[in-house]
């Protein structure tokens, strides 16, 4: 791989250290964590905004790939992975990734996809500082329901390069499965999430000029590599550390970070 600068380096070794134990410790938040700083990385080394953007949520998706595995593979060992709601929302999901990332990710420009980013991301801030509870009543929809849950889930996570737990996650507790399982279930999910996304990324930037030495359309490839390694060893560790914890705080400081990643976004989403 081409000479990338020790600072390079560190900087992605550090981004995928912090986002794999996030997303075993939380089940949310990697892509979240990932696509600003992934964005602020790209635009310092001269990247166009709005590519820098693109290119952020699209390596940021693809290297899910690899965290989900690393994390389900220690929530499945915990017997927190409820393996039935994932084959039922598992077709809507990978419809809807396939539409986002091959269709609608190289329609909208990458200004347009950071204000998106900037809103859901406040928007799921808020969801978690609310912390509401749900009816003792409220059950799972059935498999119909639960396919167009999984196409919404995958169509919004292809926009905003994440493993779709920031919806998945609050959906289920709402639906009262218990907060583990849904972490664990949501660890599960990332994979088709991303893998659907990252095909339609793939298409859809197939005739991309690469923005950096390293970068095939849309992925920024040395990033991948090394963030994927960074956060596969990390995973688990989070992983293990949500089972014995009391994450109720965590998730309140971590959504106080949210807020301030969401205005980062908002702003980058003005630039030319």
């Amino acid at each position: 791989m081409m000479d990338l600068g020790w600072l390079l380096v560190v900087e992605l070794i550090a981004l995928g250290t912090v986002t794999g134990f996030l997303a075993g410790l939380l089940g949310i938040g990697g892509g979240m964590m990932m696509v600003p700083f992934m964005t602020w990385i790209l635009a310092s080394r001269g990247v166009d905004p709005g590519q820098a953007v693109k290119m952020a949520i699209a390596t940021s998706m693809a290297s899910i790939l690899f965290t989900s595995l690393s994390s389900v593979r220690a929530h499945h060992a915990r017997g927190a992975v409820r393996w039935d709601l994932l084959r039922s929302l598992a077709p809507g999901i990978v419809g809807g990734g396939l539409l986002a990332g091959a269709g609608l990710f190289a329609v909208l420009k990458g200004q347009g996809l950071a204000l998106f980013f900037a809103l859901f991301i406040g928007f799921s801030a808020t969801q978690m500082l609310l912390d509401r509870k749900p009816k003792p009543s409220r059950q799972m929809p059935g498999p119909a329901g639960q396919t167009l849950v999984g196409g919404a889930i995958g169509l919004v996570s292809g926009l905003v390069g994440a493993g779709g737990a920031f919806v998945s996650v609050p959906f289920m507790t709402w639906c009262n499965v218990p907060i583990r399982q849904a972490v664990g279930t949501s660890a599960a999910l990332g994979f088709p999430i991303a893998l659907a996304n990252t095909v339609g990324y793939l298409i859809a930037g197939r005739s991309v000029p690469p923005a950096l030495p390293g970068a095939v359309g849309y992925l920024y490839l040395p990033a991948l590599v090394i963030v994927a390694a960074a956060s596969v060893s990390m995973a688990p560790i989070g992983a293990r550390v949500a089972h014995g914890t009391d994450v109720a705080r965590l998730k309140r400081l971590f959504a106080c970070l949210l807020f301030g990643l969401a205005a980062y976004m908002a702003w980058q989403s003005q630039r030319s």
